[in-house]
């Protein structure tokens, strides 16, 4: 029998499902309602130094939505918890001694004092909290204040805050690391120097939804202004597992436990994550969309599919897929596939035939007789995927790899064809351009 347990950086929690630090984890009463519900652990919404943050009381967030209104992505303005630091950690009291199995950690931002970090990390570790999370990611509001973003953008910043926390606290230490940089391998090296006991990402990736176009104001609009925020949701998985596995892949970060969030909600989506090196997932805007009990089909899809795929745990297939994560001149240039239409699911809409037609290779046929008929012409298809994309139905078109080894285009054998280019591109001596 397959089980959820799971154990991250020490902290052992009954499934790898892990609120993240945000409004589903801002208080007691939400963080009872999580449990109840089954997640096997939560992080704390981010505590602060007294005085308390003043968040804006007008709108706090804005969505991005497909054509079905269905919501795919959400930008939010809101600071860290506006709420008073003791009464935080007298919950945070409660809530540990209420469930001892759940995995409870505490997200933390302070300014960049050796002391206010040690003052911080001893009042947390009074509550019996299991772990603390450094948010080094907030991209508004913080970072303008030389918090958040603005430390996670800095690796010497990085090491400098994360050995103060080891050497000030017994508690395990979690990096959150903001997505808002050039090469996320830098700052998780930082972490991993400065002693970390693990990373989380991605933090929330700076943006502006949208306009208003009568008030010529950024959404959400606070008395006709507006301002940049923080970008998470469905629309931002792709990014979060780049980055998961560009950690994962490298030599100097390979053996750090991974939090993998940005974008989980279903649990093909945390299998993803695990499968490129995550040791457990967080969830935020699945659960502020569809509330905790979509925690349920989470649990329940991940443990079928382990059983069916023979997984008796979740380290047993924690980073199965990073080795297939390949830098692009390491990709197999002899491999071929075209596209192929099933005629008995295609419902004639044309939308492969227009975007091949328009903006591609000219390699999707419409014959009208009567009706309306698409063929692909094999000699014209390079494979690169565009009709799958674009067909609402799916598996109408699938891309079949070609068992010959010959350019149908040119006669020629693909190896001959590339032999030349797959040697420089592969040779570090001949490819100076990077």
């Amino acid at each position: 029998m397959a089980t959820l347990e799971s154990e991250f950086a020490g902290i052992k929690s009954p499934n790898p499902f892990w609120l993240a630090s945000a409004p589903p984890t801002d208080k007691e009463y939400n963080v009872n309602r999580a449990f109840e519900a089954g997640w096997g652990g939560v992080v704390w919404k981010t505590l602060g130094e007294d005085p308390h943050i003043v968040n804006v009381n007008g709108p706090r967030y804005g969505a991005v939505w497909s054509s079905d209104r269905k919501l795919i992505g959400l930008n939010n303005i809101e600071l860290i918890t506006d709420r008073p630091l003791q009464t935080n950690l007298q919950e945070i009291v409660r809530v540990k001694k209420n469930w001892p199995d759940r995995a409870l950690v505490v997200s933390l931002m302070v300014p960049c004092e050796e002391k206010i970090w040690k003052d911080i990390l001893a009042q947390v570790e009074d509550t019996g909290a299991d772990g603390v999370e450094l948010n080094f990611g907030c991209p508004h509001g913080m970072s303008e204040r030389g918090m958040g973003a603005a430390v996670g953008q800095v690796p010497d910043y990085i090491t400098m805050v994360t050995e103060w926390c080891k050497q000030n606290s017994k508690l395990p230490v979690i990096v959150k690391l903001t997505p808002n940089i050039t090469d996320i391998r830098y700052p998780a090296r930082a972490a991993s120097v400065g002693g970390a006991d693990a990373v989380s990402l991605i933090n929330t990736v700076s943006s502006i939804v949208s306009v208003n176009l009568d008030t010529m104001s950024p959404e959400p609009s606070i008395d006709g202004w507006g301002s940049h925020g923080g970008y998470c949701g469905p629309a931002v998985k792709p990014i979060a597992l780049n980055m998961v596995s560009q950690i994962a892949r490298d030599p100097e970060t390979d053996n750090l436990p991974i939090s993998g969030i940005g974008g989980i909600t279903n649990w093909r989506d945390a299998a993803e994550f695990i499968a490129l090196g995550a040791g457990n997932v967080q969830v935020c805007t699945a659960a502020m969309t569809y509330g905790f009990r979509i925690v349920e089909e989470m649990q329940t899809g991940l443990l079928n599919w382990m059983e069916e795929k023979g997984y008796s745990s979740i380290a047993d297939f924690v980073g199965s897929a990073t080795p297939n994560v390949k830098d692009w001149q390491d990709l197999n240039l002899n491999y071929v596939a075209k596209a192929k239409i099933n005629q008995d699911l295609c419902i004639k809409c044309g939308r492969c035939h227009i975007a091949c037609e328009d903006t591609s290779h000219q390699a999707i046929t419409q014959t009208v007789n009567g009706e309306r008929h698409y063929e692909v012409i094999d000699k014209e298809c390079v494979g690169c995927n565009l009709c799958v994309s674009v067909c609402p139905v799916e598996s109408c078109i699938t891309m079949d790899q070609q068992v010959s080894g010959t350019d149908e285009r040119t006669g020629q054998p693909i190896s001959s064809e590339y032999a030349n280019w797959t040697t420089h591109a592969n040779n570090p001596a001949s490819n100076s351009s990077g």
